[in-house]
């Protein structure tokens, strides 16, 4: 097994749009602004970067993008994963040619694989690479949970399955994954508002969407506990609880977007079938910006 090699805290980036395509100067502000914050990387492509409307190549232009804008400040995470094994194979040896530093494999969503499917998926994909990867478990978008012992037998039959972004929303099954997979293997919180408490029962980072709007904030949040200064991390996370559950009022990343177009850093452009939040998710989000400190 790896030893650990992504902790930290990254940022699972929006892909901003303008008339229908790829805002390229928009994203290079934003990964300027994430580089300034300190984050230790970002994730292009992901499910906040609406991988699902991307088609190929826009997907692999866009972490092309992120790799070169990035350049070599911040790790780039891509988001390479899908429901079918050819085409996550496809979008990952893509990646690893534009010089990504490592894939985030989602589990299959929609077609509802068994445990060995799922094995037999992420191995395939491992195999076909040399690039680092995270599993990302996300049972309430793909209808699937990567089984605890799907992810060991994984992680000791390939050697660049590195670690796990988890975001089943169980410090119960943080616990198991770390007693089960020992302390090489990394596991990020796929959560904003369970950092902490992931972090507390052995997680050791964040892939964040609030790091989109407070990068710093995020990053010094996760920081503070690694440091031995839990008071300080908990903190900040009762200073941005708020911000961390009402970037989910609505499906992510369409809170995210819209907050960000608050603070004037996108036009807020989303691609169907997701749609703008509604007005009084819009009023709430402001409030919850405007008690923050992020916006008059």
């Amino acid at each position: 097994m790896a030893t650990r090699m992504f902790t930290g805290t990254y940022t699972a980036i929006i892909t901003p749009f303008r008339n229908g395509s790829v805002d390229e100067p928009a994203l290079d502000r934003l990964i300027r602004a994430q580089i300034r914050g300190g984050v230790d990387g970002i994730v292009p492509a992901g499910t906040t970067g609406e991988s699902p409307t991307l088609d190929f190549e826009e997907h692999v232009h866009l972490i092309q993008l992120a790799v070169r804008l990035a350049a070599g400040k911040v790790k780039v995470i891509a988001g390479t994963g899908g429901n079918s094994t050819s085409e996550a194979i496809y979008l990952t040896k893509a990646a690893e040619e534009a010089g990504a530093d490592a894939s985030l494999q989602v589990a299959p969503y929609y077609n509802k694989p068994t445990q060995e499917g799922l094995f037999q998926h992420f191995h395939a994909i491992a195999r076909a690479t040399k690039l680092p990867i995270l599993l990302y478990n996300i049972p309430s978008r793909c209808g699937v949970e990567i089984g605890i012992e799907t992810i060991h037998r994984l992680a000791h039959d390939s050697v660049n399955i590195v670690g796990i972004k988890e975001a089943g929303g169980s410090a119960d099954r943080v616990s198991q994954l770390r007693a089960s997979l020992g302390p090489g293997f990394t596991i990020l919180s796929g959560d904003d508002s369970l950092t902490l408490p992931f972090m507390a029962v052995g997680a050791q980072g964040v892939i964040s969407v609030a790091s989109n709007l407070i990068p710093r904030e995020v990053v010094h949040m996760v920081r503070a506990f690694n440091m031995g200064k839990p008071h300080l991390a908990l903190k900040l996370h009762a200073r941005y609880y708020a911000l961390f559950k009402d970037l989910f009022i609505e499906t992510n990343p369409a809170p995210a977007k819209a907050a960000m177009a608050l603070l004037g850093l996108i036009d807020e452009e989303l691609r169907l079938p997701l749609v703008p939040i509604s007005s009084a998710s819009r009023a709430r989000l402001k409030s919850t910006l405007i008690a923050c400190g992020l916006c008059k």
